[in-house]
């Protein structure tokens, strides 16, 4: 395990704990297998009898360096608490900081349409990622969409600098 974030670098167990105060609960799975971590982080509300509602997911996985960390799907339910956005956010770079050797992490702004993937773009900006390289048709770009799953824009992001973003606006 690494060295434990700061105050302005929340740990996931601080985290969970802050989710807990607002009525959420924080769940994370990361097992790991053959070296490689596989990664599911959900946000949920507690319902009456052991069930409870998803409000957002995100699924990636972990390799055993520091560029390592591959996000591929994140949903949020929308009319989520805007708590929970930043929450997710935190929890996957917390998890990346404290558990994995991972201090960059790389996700795919999807190319489903202009509009949506404009937003993408200026969501992923504000968390700190930044442009890589643009997914499309070229024959080189193939196996990198049959990982990502389809076209868009490659970003990646510090690790770091996503969690204190997200902390301030968790802190608000």
């Amino acid at each position: 395990m690494n060295a434990a974030c700061t105050d302005l670098e929340p740990a996931l167990s601080s985290l969970a704990a802050l989710a807990d105060q607002r009525g959420l609960k924080l769940g994370l799975r990361a097992p790991r297998r053959l070296g490689i971590w596989s990664l599911q982080v959900a946000v949920a509300r507690p319902l009456a009898a052991n069930r409870a509602e998803l409000l957002a997911e995100m699924k990636g996985w972990a390799l055993p360096q520091p560029r390592g960390l591959q996000l591929d799907t994140l949903q949020v339910l929308p009319g989520s608490d805007s708590l929970v956005g930043p929450l997710i956010w935190a929890a996957t770079m917390a998890w990346a900081l404290e558990a994995t050797p991972c201090r960059r992490a790389r996700f795919l702004a999807i190319r489903d349409g202009d509009h949506q993937h404009r937003r993408l773009v200026r969501y992923f900006r504000q968390l700190g990622f930044t442009p890589i390289r643009e997914l499309g048709a070229a024959p080189l770009d193939l196996p990198l969409r049959l990982l990502w799953g389809g076209s868009g824009l490659l970003m990646s992001g510090d690790c770091r600098e996503t969690l204190r973003r997200c902390s301030r606006r968790l802190r608000r």
